[in-house]
Order: C-alpha cells, then structure tokens, then sequence
C-alpha cells in the first residue's frame, strides 16, 4: 500500500473523513509490556530448556522460543482462537515483541508472526507426555518466582493451597467431555490447584466432565504440593471443598505429611451429632450474629480410623434457626482451635474469585471435534466407545494448562500495578488498560518508536518505575 487512500467519509458529519496510510499502527501495544516480563521471570528460556521439539533445526523458520512467546502473546491480549493470528501476523507491537533479534529487523518484510497452521502443530508437539508435563511443572514454576520476587527473594513460611473443581464449557464433541446435570452443560470438569491469599494458579488439569471431585485429586494434589514445598514455601496447608474428602485421598495425604482442612458433607449421623447444640441460648440476641465451634472425633464407615472434626454453628441476621456445618481436618488442635481454623477456611474464598477471573477474562477456548450424525446410531455408538477409551484430549489439555500460564503472567504484571499505585487491580482492568493499547510505530534509524495513546501513558510509566526495580531470584 503506497500513498493516502480516501475509503468514505460518514454522511452525519461531511467534514470527517476515513484514510488509510502507509504507517505502522497498533492496537496491541501491551505485548512489549508482556515480553519485558516473560524476559525479566525467564519463563520462556525455562520451558525451551526442557521443552522436546522433534523439528529439525536446519530446517524450521520459527525457534520454539518464539511459537511460545505467540501464543502466550496472543493469548494474553484477547485473542483466544488461533485464526486469529493470521489477521494479526503483521501488527508491529506482537512482531517486535516476540522476535529474537534487535534493531529494526522485526519490522522487515520477512519477519511476520507464525501462521496458524503452524502454531496449532506447536500445540500437536506440546500435547505429548514428556511436553504436557513440563507445561504442568512450568506454572508452579512462573508462581515460585513471581511470589518470591514480590517476598524479597524468600519463601513463605506457610502456603495455602486451595484445591476445587472448575467447570470448563465446551461447544462440540471433545473427546472426554461429558453433559454434566448439576452445572447443566456438556463440560470438562476441571482440577485447579490456587493460592487465595497470593492470587496464583499453581496448577490444572482436564478431566471428564462427568468425574467426580475426587477422582484422581491425591495424585494431582501430592504433586502440586512437592513442587511447591521446599521451593516456594517450608510448609503446605492443603483447603479442600466437601466434594474431596474420602477414604483413599486423606489416607494419601496423611502418609505423605500432608496438613488438610476440607468441609464435610452432612448426613445422618453428623446430624445426630450436631443436635444438642443447634438451639439458641437463651435472652435477646446482640446486634452482630455470633458464632460457635465444637470439637469433635469422627469416623465415617468407609475410614480406618477417627479424625478430628470441627462443628461450626453460625447466627444468620434474619433466620429463626441456626446454621451449622462440619470441618474436617489433621491440623493440630492446640494451634488451630475451631475458630482460627474457620477464619483460615473461609479465605478460600478468595481462590473461587481468581479462577472466575481465568474464566471470565481469558475464557479457555479449547478445540472442537466433529460431532457423530445423530441419525446413525451404531455410528454414534461407536464414537462414544472410542471417546471413552482415548479420555480426555491431551491437546485441550496442552491448552488448558497454557491459559493458567498467560493467567500467571498478567497476574504479575497486574501485582506490579497494585504496588505502583497502591490500589487493587482486577485482570481484566488490567488488560483493559495496560495491555489493549493503542500507539503509531515510527522507525528512526535503528530505532523502533512507539507513540503510545495519551489515556495510556501515566499507567504505563508507573508499571515500568516498578518493574525495573523488581529483583528476580532463580528458583
């Protein structure tokens, strides 16, 4: 395109007018924001080190390193399906911030990002065992570093690990997805290990959308908590919902030192138990609701043995009756009486709001598979059977678990806003503000600028006083 280009001018206003020019323009201006902090956590060089690639080097355009950056780029600007990335080979900001070389070289003819034949092959090679794995092991990695960067280089004393069910909606038929009649809709249900209180997703994985769960958690747990004990923390506290507590799982986690708290699901002899103290002491209520804990032993016919149980009465403003429910746990009672044990559950919470943030902000667009004709039904049946015996889609998985890695990286560079500007930032104001920005590219000599839009620029000034100060300590 050479020279101005008059395109229309709009009838409501004769003196506006719509041009096009030869001149580099961007609307995806964060993605240099996004390279500075996948060069400053080292995530990238992390993955290529480990990550298998079965190409031959004398022959590929594109080193691994840069289909990552791609992807995770794409990915944390909004842009979920990868046909997306055909439109957007030629924007300035993604080349510039994905390319390996300097100067003005990504701005060349030539240097265009990779198609998307080419990045749906990068996700074939990442869906294989060895690759999945590391993906796994890579966002506990991304969260060790993040935490210890903003804890001055140290661990944790104690990390809390919220472990809960995420229902993943998917449009198709995805091998292992399943409907699902508690949520309503054909799903995977999802296993997400977080930290509420540091905000970090430490790991994920797919499962069929009919699992219970529990099933497969003591596995998933145990390793999400040797990647982080020694590392990231000195000691774990596992917080669990009342779908996981069973015989197999708490026997594995206490064989492996595991400290847990999870909520139990009523039935008819923890009502027995609960009885004497659901009535109401007597004389006028105080004006804030109050509340009691209740130490109890329990053993449940599918345990071997008692474990110690917490009830927990509460006086809900307006109700006649009281509420009550029951905690289970292996922490010590002469640290952790009732009530410390309730204020530590309760911040679990805080876990359920960043994983709707994963959902709602970045939205897992996992990949479809073509349904069977509904008027053939031996071959329906037959898809079924083979659906059941492959199991869940290692590449929805390779997918999903990329997600939680964009989510770590704007989780950080969203830390970096609240300690620039001492407020709280959700991710996607984040994104909104910081990433989805708008600038004209100049090309001066060697140098690459980037005029960026005005509404953008005190936010961007206060990220990048902080970033440059944060000091990065291998993990």
């Amino acid at each position: 395109m050479k020279g101005t280009i008059a395109l229309f001018s709009p009838s409501f206003n004769p003196a506006v007018s719509i041009e096009t020019r030869p001149e580099h323009l961007s609307a995806e201006t964060g993605a240099l924001v996004q390279r500075e902090i996948m060069e400053r956590s080292g995530i990238i060089g992390w993955l290529a080190e480990r990550l298998h690639d079965p190409r031959n080097r004398d022959l590929i355009r594109y080193p691994l390193e840069e289909l990552l950056r791609t992807q995770l780029l794409l990915m944390g600007q909004g842009w979920r399906d990868q046909d997306d990335a055909d439109r957007l080979r030629h924007d300035p900001s993604l080349r510039v911030g994905n390319d390996c070389h300097e100067g003005t070289r990504p701005l060349e003819e030539d240097e265009v990002l990779a198609s998307q034949p080419t990045l749906s092959r990068l996700l074939g090679g990442l869906s294989g065992e060895g690759n999945l794995a590391v993906l796994h092991e890579a966002v506990t990695e991304l969260a060790c570093r993040r935490v210890r960067m903003s804890n001055g280089g140290r661990r944790k004393k104690t990390l809390y690990i919220d472990v809960d069910g995420l229902p993943v909606e998917v449009h198709g038929g995805q091998p292992g997805s399943e409907w699902n009649g508690y949520y309503r809709r054909r799903m995977y249900q999802a296993l997400v290990a977080s930290s509420g209180e540091t905000g970090d997703l430490l790991d994920g994985e797919l499962r069929c959308g009919a699992s219970y769960l529990g099933h497969g958690a003591l596995e998933f747990i145990v390793g999400v908590v040797e990647r982080c004990r020694g590392r990231l923390c000195e000691s774990v506290v596992v917080r669990m919902d009342a779908g996981f507590p069973e015989a197999g799982l708490l026997r594995g986690l206490e064989e492996g030192g595991v400290r847990y708290v999870a909520r139990l699901k009523g039935n008819a002899v923890l009502d027995r138990m609960a009885r004497p103290y659901l009535s109401r002491p007597p004389g006028r209520p105080p004006r804030e609701p109050r509340r009691w804990c209740y130490e109890h032993e329990y053993r449940a016919e599918s345990w071997e043995k008692g474990r110690r149980v917490v009830l927990v009465v509460l006086e809900r403003e307006g109700e006649l009756f009281l509420d009550h429910f029951w905690l289970l746990t292996n922490l010590d009672e002469r640290r952790w009486d009732g009530h410390r044990l309730l204020s530590m559950y309760r911040k679990r919470g805080k876990a359920e709001g960043h994983m709707g943030e994963l959902m709602d902000v970045l939205r897992p667009a996992l990949s479809s598979v073509s349904r069977a004709k509904t008027h053939y039904r031996g071959r329906k049946l037959e898809v079924r059977e083979r659906d059941e015996e492959v199991g869940v889609r290692p590449h929805n998985e390779a997918l999903f678990v990329l997600n939680l890695l964009v989510y770590e990286l704007m989780h950080l560079g969203r830390s970096v806003m609240e300690r620039a500007t001492h407020r709280g930032w959700s991710l996607r104001r984040y994104r909104d503000e910081v990433l989805r920005v708008a600038s004209r590219v100049q090309c001066e000599g060697r140098r690459v600028v980037f005029i960026l839009c005005e509404s953008a620029v005190l936010a961007w000034r206060r990220l990048w006083r902080v970033l440059t100060r944060l000091h990065w300590v291998p993990v």
